[in-house]
């Protein structure tokens, strides 16, 4: 299939915005599969998500149903869902009709996150017509976190979409790679071991609210296999990009105790 991951500038507090920014790319991209960053309506923990999240399905979540249908393209987009009194920090995988077939609450929350969301409950993949496709949020690939992905792939996850938010130093200059360790490397160990795909779309900007208020995102949105990285996008707070490329998702051939006993040797 071909995968694009859209580096979206993504600014607090401006759905509008981001939306639109986010509509251009759609518009102009040809791919099978598009990939957008974490929570791009309001961005990562930005206050003004508590009291303006909205359902899903709802207005947010319709406006990238709409896009999905109206260019036939698979979309995984993150946003910040409202149900009843609680928020999420949510992802959702729509399909070329415009239908929600996949959604993923981020269950790895860090504390700061605390006051803006509430843990996830639930991993689950889904067939599509590319093979079995599994969604995560960001942290949720920490390696203290593995076991998550791992789940995925005991249910049969080919590729793990995995919408983020990477944020860094304000003080981090072009050409110190942040995420070898901190990303690649989880990336690796759930590729190498299951014989799978990591995908994961970050946003770019400075963030203007909340408790990183100050630091930056500023891309290098990854694509990792079982032979290591397929491609990276570029590292620059300003650069927001479409990283498209070709994929065939591999098969793991162990299954049900197999995996664990692989894991635990």
């Amino acid at each position: 299939m071909k995968l694009s991951l859209i580096q979206l500038l993504v600014e607090g507090a401006e759905p509008e915005r981001n939306f639109q920014r986010a509509k251009k790319f759609i518009e102009a991209n040809n791919a099978d599969l598009i990939l957008l960053p974490e929570t791009i309506d309001f961005g990562w923990t930005h206050p003004y998500g508590i009291e303006n999240a909205l359902p899903i399905p709802g207005e947010a979540s319709d406006f990238f149903c709409d896009l999905a249908k109206k260019h036939s393209v698979w979309i995984c987009v993150g946003l910040t869902e409202r149900e009843g009194e609680k928020n999420y920090n949510t992802a959702i995988l729509i399909n070329r009709q415009g239908d929600i077939v996949l959604k993923h609450r981020k269950i790895n929350l860090l504390e700061v996150e605390f006051p803006y969301y509430e843990v996830g409950a639930k991993l689950e993949v889904i067939n599509t017509e590319f093979g079995k496709v599994g969604l995560n949020i960001c942290a949720d690939n920490y390696k203290e976190a593995l076991y998550l992905g791992n789940s995925l792939a005991a249910m049969g996850a080919q590729i793990i979409l995995s919408p983020s938010s990477w944020t860094v130093s304000h003080e981090l200059v072009e050409g110190e790679n942040p995420y070898f360790k901190k990303w690649i490397g989880p990336f690796s160990t759930l590729a190498q071991n299951h014989n799978l795909i990591v995908a994961s779309t970050t946003a770019v900007g400075y963030i203007i609210g909340g408790p990183y208020v100050g630091k930056k995102m500023v891309g290098k949105s990854l694509v990792v296999g079982p032979n290591g990285l397929i491609s990276e996008g570029i590292q620059n707070e300003f650069a927001s990009e479409t990283i498209t490329i070709e994929v065939e998702l591999p098969n793991n051939p162990l299954k049900g105790e197999q995996i664990s006993k692989k894991l635990t040797k």
